[in-house]
């Protein structure tokens, strides 16, 4: 009898979250599908550098393997996520002025399923979108594996965990969009020009390639680049995934300790 107490307690307490965290996803998600300009607009700002900057560098050898739409079209993939999940607090701000969050706080819905809702809800749009991306790259001429292409999908999603993660959790400590907008202004072109999104860093100087692997993005950026080409067992796919995984884990244990003090 006393060797099944821990399961019988602990099996509740996980389908419990489970079920928390899909009534959260589905009532995010309903409210996504209901608005279509936000499904397809979120992926315009990739698709015009991709229309536009791409045909500029098909002639350049960015890459000693994989042509140029192999090195731009994994950086596009990974701007739309961290651009698109950065600024995913504004939703929690919005909620907040409308009371939504105070009327999530009084329920007995796990702190960590209103996160995970969330975040699973936002990383199923941006791999949508990425999916769009990517369509419209091969038929600008993009040749790539497709498990190269899966395991950009991967990142994506695993990129946008992180970042919605730490977008709700700044969205919860400041009270209006003016002070949430140039923080995360101040985070994300940092980022996105010491991470190499848009050209390898090695084609920089060197003092600048040097302080680029202090950036975490980095490694992602490289990794999918690498999985692009086909080497999945790559040293750089492997940080990338390490990495990836680390930040993701860590994200999401700082935000949910951050909901529950909020609810507190």
């Amino acid at each position: 009898m006393s060797t099944s107490t821990p399961s019988s307690s602990t099996s509740p307490s996980l389908s419990s979250l489970l079920s928390d965290t899909a009534l959260i996803f589905g009532r995010y998600a309903r409210q996504t599908l209901r608005s279509k300009l936000q499904m397809l607009f979120g992926v315009l700002m990739p698709l015009l550098y991709l229309l536009f900057f791409g045909p500029l560098l098909t002639d350049l050898p960015l890459s000693s393997s994989g042509s140029s739409w192999q090195v731009l079209v994994p950086g596009l993939l990974l701007q739309l996520a961290l651009f698109g999940a950065s600024f995913c607090g504004f939703g929690i701000i919005v909620e907040k002025q409308y009371g939504v969050v105070e009327r999530m706080r009084v329920t007995p819905v796990s702190r960590l399923a209103l996160l995970l809702g969330r975040v699973l809800r936002d990383a199923a749009l941006f791999v949508f979108q990425a999916v769009l991306l990517v369509l419209a790259a091969l038929a600008m001429g993009l040749r790539a594996p497709l498990p190269g292409i899966l395991i950009g999908f991967a990142f994506v999603a695993v990129l946008t965990v992180a970042l919605a993660s730490l977008s709700y959790a700044l969205a919860l400590k400041v009270s209006t969009p003016q002070e949430f907008g140039p923080v995360i202004n101040a985070v994300t072109m940092p980022s996105m020009l010491l991470s190499g999104l848009m050209l390898p860093m090695s084609l920089g100087p060197g003092w600048l390639d040097v302080l680029s692997h202090f950036m975490p993005f980095r490694y992602l950026v490289d990794a999918v680049r690498a999985a692009f080409v086909g080497s999945y067992a790559s040293s750089a796919v492997l940080y990338g995934v390490l990495v990836a995984a680390a930040f993701a884990a860590l994200s999401v244990t700082y935000c949910t300790r951050v909901f529950r003090r909020s609810a507190a």
